[in-house]
């Protein structure tokens, strides 16, 4: 198994990053189907806790830290863009 991040290849600065996000799912994980990225996370959407644990498992997909994330546009839905500063 490669040791290189999933989305590696997307993180430069200035990107944006659309996904769709997918709360409550049974594992945390991300998909790329199609050239769409799907991002499942176990946790609820309330409180902002949904939209932490996708910039957390993003970062760790691209391979930067989840400060250089940035939520765009999608705070309260489920199509969400990131930015990477």
């Amino acid at each position: 198994m490669s040791k290189t991040p999933l989305l590696a290849d997307l993180a430069t600065t200035g990107a944006q990053i659309a996904v769709r996000v997918t709360p409550k799912a049974a594992r945390n994980r991300i998909t790329v189907e199609e050239g769409a990225i799907r991002i499942y996370v176990t946790t609820v959407p309330e409180g902002g806790k949904a939209n932490a644990a996708v910039q957390k498992l993003l970062a760790k997909s691209l391979g930067v830290a989840k400060s250089r994330l940035r939520l765009k546009r999608g705070e309260t839905s489920r199509d969400k863009v990131f930015e990477i500063t």
